[in-house]
């Protein structure tokens, strides 16, 4: 049991608060990754749709998808990454479930279009 209060602790201390609750699931995000090249380091940014997040805590991690040259690529990211330098919503929407895999089966402009809750 002592060995758990440990753990937590440590995760604890690696959250990042003011990123959990910026976004959801069928958002369009920009997400600012810093990416290490030998002994340089740059910032690159992944844009697309987010179909998935997993997790809690320190632990937790959300996948987004975009197509690029007519082929769909995902990525995923842990949200408390210290690699992650910032997370835009470029495109928030109320999508119709939780997880957005039937984005996976779908081609051309369609690809892109989140079926969305009505609201009012």
């Amino acid at each position: 049991m002592a060995m758990n209060r440990e753990i937590e602790a440590v995760l604890r201390e690696e959250i990042r608060s003011e990123r959990v609750s910026a976004f959801r699931v069928g958002d369009g995000v920009r997400v600012h990754a810093r990416i290490r090249e030998g002994d340089k380091e740059r910032i690159q940014v992944f844009a697309g749709i987010v179909i998935a997040r997993k997790g809690t805590g320190a632990t937790e991690t959300f996948t987004v998808r975009r197509i690029s040259f007519g082929q769909g690529v995902e990525k995923i990211f842990p949200i408390h990454s210290p690699t992650i330098e910032k997370i835009e919503v470029e495109r928030p929407s109320v999508p119709m479930r939780a997880k957005l895999y039937y984005m996976r089966n779908r081609v051309g402009k369609k690809a892109m279009q989140v079926k969305e809750r009505k609201i009012g």
